[in-house]
């Protein structure tokens, strides 16, 4: 609280509220509704501390009833939990048909515990080349991965001095990967060694090797484990139907993660996904139909469409756990313009009924409500309205990428 009575942090929470951006603040904050499958993630949260087994979960529900606010609230309970948390919010500039933006957008949007911006630097910053965790990192790319590139990449990250190789260097590690003969360069100077690289790197296929280096370095580096959040999945039933196979593909490694260590992935799903897509576009048909695709490929695909099917459901806030938010947004709105709206918890439950069943149009009605009364003392039009359902009318640009 400052010196005029207003709350920032209060303030900040009523802001992402009014915009409509849910956030990691907001998730922490009203994180009393649906306790029982927050209680379930505790439960997973706590197993991958313990083993470092990695996990993951398909959650599927209507529209506006508040998967990115959950999104948030599980992203928010994992920093608790001293684990790095990464939210992707799946788009037309972001298909998960191209693993290269993915691994990108992963890298933009990795919060460490106790850090306000994204972003690794912090570990690496910590670590030198005479240190154990990076001769065990070291190794375990040698060992474990499917080409040596970043043994060479991130020893030249560790050994060099020169600001414009480490700027390089780190945004290598972040997904704007640099040229093979940019890094003999830089290695051959730094060690006065050549490289021999061990095969090529090829974006589509050897992404998963970055991403098991990440979940290595967490764990080594202290944290006990890494959330992966995929927001609007649906926007997969968008892609053509080769595309969407590849998506299919790219989220069976998150899945079902093999090497990838300590990692708990969820995908949020609109429930209009079976029927609009899985089952109107005929999505297991449409795999036998793909000559491109080998046997294997196959196997993962209609397992993963089968799990996207079988996702948990969210079953609608109970009036009392929807009570619940919005008294705690009249508590929030309070602290953070320093004024006392006179309206009790039930009043202004009723008050938002008309604004529909979903949670984040209530939200939206009851913010403008609080805004309104505050201003000017009483309540006017509000403008708050359902948002439509999205289409899976597949998008021709989202197409391009060729089947690899």
């Amino acid at each position: 609280m400052n010196d005029c009575g207003y709350d920032y942090k209060s303030r900040k929470i009523v802001e992402a509220l009014r915009s409509g951006i849910p956030s990691y603040d907001v998730g922490r904050y009203f994180s009393s509704a649906r306790q029982d499958i927050l209680g379930e993630f505790q439960d997973a949260f706590d197993r991958l501390a313990d083993s470092g087994t990695s996990e993951s979960r398909i959650i599927s529900g209507k529209y506006g009833e508040g998967k990115t606010h959950l999104l948030n609230t599980i992203g928010s309970m994992a920093q608790s939990h001293n684990m790095a948390v990464s939210m992707v919010t799946l788009s037309k500039e972001t298909p998960l048909s191209n693993m290269a933006h993915i691994y990108s957008r992963i890298m933009q949007n990795t919060y460490l515990p106790g850090h306000v911006q994204p972003g690794i630097s912090f570990i690496i910053d910590q670590l030198s080349l005479s240190s154990a965790v990076t001769s065990s990192l070291l190794e375990y790319i040698l060992t474990h991965l499917e080409v040596n590139r970043l043994y060479y990449v991130f020893k030249s990250l560790l050994g060099t001095q020169d600001d414009e190789e480490k700027y390089l260097l780190h945004a290598d590690l972040e997904g704007d990967f640099i040229a093979p003969a940019a890094i003999r360069k830089i290695y051959r100077r730094i060690f006065g060694e050549a490289v021999a690289f061990n095969g090529n790197f090829v974006r589509t296929k050897h992404i998963s090797d970055y991403i098991a280096f990440l979940s290595r370095l967490f764990r080594l580096s202290g944290y006990d484990g890494w959330v992966i959040l995929f927001d609007e999945a649906e926007l997969i039933g968008r892609l053509g139907r080769r595309s969407r196979h590849k998506a299919y593909l790219h989220m069976d490694g998150f899945l079902r993660p093999g090497r990838i260590e300590g990692v708990y992935s969820v995908f949020a799903f609109n429930a209009s996904f079976v029927p609009d897509v899985i089952e109107a576009k005929h999505e297991y048909e449409g795999v036998e139909k793909n000559d491109t695709l080998l046997p294997d490929m196959r196997v993962k695909i209609k397992e993963t469409i089968e799990k996207v099917a079988g996702a948990t459901q969210l079953a609608p806030l109970s009036r009392e756990e929807t009570a619940d938010v919005l008294e705690r947004i009249l508590r929030y709105h309070g602290a953070a313009y320093g004024w006392k709206p006179q309206m009790d918890r039930s009043d202004f439950m009723r008050a938002t009924d008309s604004y529909g069943y979903l949670l984040r149009t209530r939200i939206r009605a009851a913010v403008e409500m609080l805004d309104q009364l505050y201003q000017y003392g009483k309540i006017g039009e509000i403008r708050a309205t359902e948002l439509g359902q999205i289409s899976f009318d597949e998008d021709e640009s989202l197409s391009l990428d060729e089947f690899i």
